[in-house]
This record gives C-alpha cells, sequence and structure tokens, in this order.
C-alpha cells in the first residue's frame, strides 16, 4: 500500500553534545529525548521512539530544521456544540492509538480527545496530511496569476527538469500523480527510489528533489496511469515556490495559516538543500489541522469573506480525477476522495482530515498506529467515519 518516510538525523548524537541546546527545550521535549529514535527511516522506530518523536520533530533542530508559520493575529473561534455521544469510542481510541481528535460540525466542536499524553497545546506531525496543504497552495498560485495553467508543462516553472521525463508533463499531472514518470515507493526495498532519494548527493546548485527526479525515466505517457509518488509532492512544492519566488512557508503563513484563523504556530520541516519537504512534515495542532479542514470546507475564504483559490477549484480538487482500485473511492488534486462527496488528507500512521460537505463535517485525527498503513487501523477509521456521518444523519 502507500509508504513514505522523513529521514531524520541520530538522537544520540544530541544526548552526547551536551551544552546550551538541552537548556532550551521545553520540559515535554526533555522528557521524551530518552525515547527519540537513532536511525533514520521511520518505518523502523519503534512504537514508543514514534509516540516521542511524532510531537517532538521540529523542536530538535540537529535532528530536522524547520520553518515557523506564525498563529493568527485572530484565531478562527471554534465554539462548543452540541456533544455527540460515540458508542464504542474508548475501544476504537485504544485501538487507533490516538493521540488527538477533534470533529466539527457546522464550524462547532462536537466532539474532542486526546491520549498517549498529548494534548491541544501540542503540535503533532502531518505526514502526508501535507499533501493537501500544497496542493491548496497550487490554487492560491493560480489565482495569483504565478502560475497560468494547469496544463502547463512543470519544465515551464522548474527548469532544471528540461529536458527530462518531465518535459511533457502538466501541473494537473502531477497534482494527480500521473506524470507516467517510473518511481518506487516501496521503502521496505532498500533500492526503491524514495530510499535512494533520501540519501542521494544534490547536484551543485540545484534542489535536491529536482536533482534526483530529472534522472528519472518514463514509465507511462503522461496522464494516463495513477502512480503514488512522494517526491514529486516535493517537486509539486518546489514549482509553487519557484512561481510565487517565495519560500514554500511564507506562502503557505499568507494563503492558509492566517486565512485560516491558525491558534498556534506551525512548522514545516526542510529537506538536504533547505526547501520543505511539500509532501510531508506539517507540525500542527490537532485543532488547526480541524481549521483547515473547515477553511476548506468553506470554500478557502478569509475573515474578508475572499478565497484564497480560484473559483471551482475544490469542485476540481477533491473530486476523483484518478480511480487507483477501491471502489467508491478516487483521487483527486492530492485528496484522497469518496464517490459521496467527501474527501481526505492522509499521512501514515493514522493522520487524517476527513471533510463531508454534505454533513458539514470534519474531523481532523492524529495517531500512532501500529503499522505505517498495512495494520488494521485504517479500516477501523474509514468504519468509524461511517459510524459519525450516521450518528450525525439520526440526529446524534
Amino acid at each position: 500500500m502507500r509508504k513514505r518516510t522523513i529521514a531524520l538525523g541520530a538522537a544520540a548524537a544530541l544526548l552526547a553534545a551536551g551544552g546550551g541546546w538541552y537548556a532550551s527545550l521545553d520540559k515535554e521535549t526533555r522528557g521524551l529525548l530518552a525515547a527519540m529514535p537513532t536511525d533514520r527511516d521511520v518505518l523502523m522506530w519503534k512504537q514508543d521512539q514514534r509516540d516521542a518523536a511524532f510531537r517532538a520533530m521540529d523542536r530538535l533542530p540537529v535532528l530536522a530544521e524547520a520553518r515557523t508559520f506564525p498563529a493568527a493575529k485572530t484565531p478562527t473561534p471554534l465554539p462548543a456544540g452540541k456533544p455527540l455521544s460515540i458508542p464504542g469510542f474508548d475501544k476504537y481510541a485504544k485501538d487507533q492509538r490516538l493521540a488527538g481528535i477533534v470533529i466539527l460540525q457546522d464550524g462547532k466542536v462536537r466532539f474532542e480527545h486526546y491520549g498517549l499524553g498529548f494534548d491541544a497545546k501540542g503540535r503533532w506531525t502531518s505526514f502526508s496530511v501535507a499533501k493537501s496543504f500544497t496542493s491548496t497552495l497550487v490554487g492560491a498560485a493560480i489565482k495569483d496569476g504565478k502560475i497560468k495553467s494547469l496544463e502547463d508543462k512543470v519544465s515551464q516553472y522548474v527548469p532544471g527538469l528540461r529536458g527530462s521525463a518531465y518535459d511533457y508533463v502538466t501541473v494537473q499531472q502531477l497534482l494527480m500523480m500521473s506524470s507516467g514518470v517510473k518511481w518506487n515507493e516501496d521503502y521496505e526495498d532498500p533500492q526503491a527510489d524514495v530510499a535512494k532519494f533520501n540519501n542521494a548527493k544534490p547536484e551543485a546548485g540545484m534542489d535536491a528533489t529536482v536533482s534526483y527526479l530529472r534522472h528519472l525515466p518514463r514509465a507511462h505517457p503522461p496522464g494516463e496511469v495513477w502512480h503514488y509518488n512522494t517526491g514529486e509532492t516535493n517537486l509539486i512544492g518546489v514549482l509553487v515556490s519557484s512561481a510565487v519566488g517565495r519560500p514554500l512557508s511564507d506562502y503557505m503563513a499568507e494563503k492558509i495559516w492566517a486565512p485560516a484563523g491558525m491558534e498556534q504556530q506551525g512548522t514545516w520541516l526542510l529537506g538536504q538543500t533547505g526547501h520543505e519537504i511539500a509532501g510531508c512534515c506539517i507540525q500542527a495542532a490537532t485543532r488547526d489541522f480541524a481549521r483547515f479542514g473547515l477553511f476548506v470546507l468553506n470554500g478557502a475564504k478569509g475573515p474578508d469573506g475572499v478565497s484564497i483559490v480560484p473559483d471551482g477549484w475544490f469542485g476540481q480538487a477533491t473530486v476523483k480525477q484518478k480511480y487507483y482500485g477501491e471502489p467508491g473511492r478516487g483521487y483527486g488534486f492530492q485528496w484522497w476522495t469518496y464517490d459521496d462527496g467527501s474527501f481526505a488528507a492522509q499521512g501514515i500512521f493514522g493522520q487524517g482530515i476527513f471533510i463531508d460537505p454534505k454533513r458539514k463535517l470534519v474531523i481532523a485525527s492524529n495517531a500512532d498506529w501500529t503499522r505505517a498503513t498495512e495494520g488494521p487501523e485504517g479500516e477501523w477509521r474509514e468504519a468509524f467515519y461511517k459510524q459519525v456521518q450516521g450518528l450525525i444523519d439520526a440526529g446524534g
């Protein structure tokens, strides 16, 4: 199934270093240090290591540098709504190993829960939930006139790709994971592209993503075959920042974090050449992940009522553009779609934002599943979404 990772350095080096860095850490991070992982592959981390790292990945700069987006000056209020009683929730939370869940309906909090020692003030990592943020920034760049058309060739905005298999790939095809460029996303295969990608030395003066992807061969004609590729979402991030002429985090702060009214600051981890890892690794409070869902549900409109994306953007981005093999499901522009009109952002180990426009419903959840994607938790979460929809339909 879908596998993706983030490369981190060794926490052991931090522990050995000593010095003033330790005094700068908050109490929670100090307490978690002993459990921090010492290898680079999240799929190999033990559960207690993940519990520690997923809430602290942006607070250990030696492990991974990050850029910050400040909290909004006026946070979007999330008033309490009618409490939602969910039969069997305690077992579900335990089985999912939930760190946090926030359920909004009509913009009101109907349910909220935290676990694993996490709370509403902490930041949890997003993994591939970040892809849906990146997709929304493409919409913003089109609205701003920085990206002229979804039919533009990717190489127009990323000159380093000229002469490569990406020469005839459009922005839309990249968003739909249908570039046709050959890619292996299997992290259990040491020869997979994603494994080599993390460790490849970039060409001098070139972004790491572009340096690696420009040498890949073509497997299919552009637009024909859906194939999951985290490297290409990283490429979308490079495309956006190149088009707008600004760091991706700055554009995120202006176009999403401020107008969505995020209550806390967020962070975005950086790759080896200093660019945001656009396919991964936004750290935010669970309530702010829910605010992003609410922002999208309301058409990405800020307090001024003006949308950051073009009219009809989400009508394209959040509906099935490609079928990937699961009945009733599809893939849009970096969003997973349902044939009932719902859609979701998803990340490994149980990160997710489920959005149901019909019911004005948002379910944001963070977790540490037993396995990245291949355990039973994914099916249980799908059943939970349906259970919540049913409770709302029944007047719960």
